[in-house]
């Protein structure tokens, strides 16, 4: 049996979520959002400006190799890759924890930081600095023209919210959307309940 429509509405309507969205913030997909990107996704805000556009990567759709296997500069690392998004799906990108031992990376939020001197990151991970825990690569990216964004947010297609470094970084990509709804409170408690696809209820 389907979801009502009008249930569905009332149900995953976004209330109370006064948070814009900003360098370092995260968008939560609604629950129904039906994209190969973005369903069930959870996106860090590398870059928003209102005169330009956001610049995002999605955090929970990991891929099925390493980065050893996409790029020479890592010929024996086993962090995993994940789909970053849309955009420029052969380009790599990263965040990490390790501060300013990769120079030039660019703090996101407190402990997160953004790209960096990726020769410097391929010593690290040859000498163990770097892991899988403290590293995460990205194929491609999500973004988002002038106004795209505030347009989709108005639609109720994302949640707003923040979050810390070792939540985005520690918690497992299968429980980071779920966790991130959690976190919200219980207003939002209806959107676990919803099946990913609706007709299958």
């Amino acid at each position: 049996m389907s979801i009502p429509t009008l249930w569905v509405m009332v149900s995953f309507r976004i209330r109370s979520n006064n948070i814009k969205p900003a360098d370092g913030r995260i968008l939560i997909s609604e629950p129904l959002m039906n994209d190969f990107f973005f369903g069930r996704s959870v996106v860090l805000l590398i870059e928003h400006l209102e005169a330009t556009g956001t610049f995002g990567l999605v955090l929970n759709k990991p891929m099925k190799f390493n980065i050893s296997r996409i790029s020479g500069q890592f010929p024996d690392f086993d962090a995993p890759v994940f789909l970053g998004g849309p955009v420029a799906k052969e380009q790599i990108f990263y965040i990490h924890t390790l501060g300013e031992t990769v120079p030039d990376s660019v703090k996101i939020i407190d402990g997160l930081f953004w790209g960096g001197d990726v020769e410097a990151l391929s010593m690290l991970a040859a000498s163990g600095i770097a892991n899988r825990n403290n590293v995460r690569f990205f194929l491609g990216y999500s973004g988002w023209d002038s106004g795209q964004l505030q347009s989709e947010l108005q639609r109720n297609s994302w949640l707003v919210s923040s979050a810390t470094a070792a939540s985005l970084m520690e918690t497992s990509s299968e429980n980071l959307w779920q966790n991130c709804v959690n976190q919200m409170g219980k207003e939002y408690e209806s959107w676990q309940r919803f099946p990913k696809n609706a007709e299958d209820n």
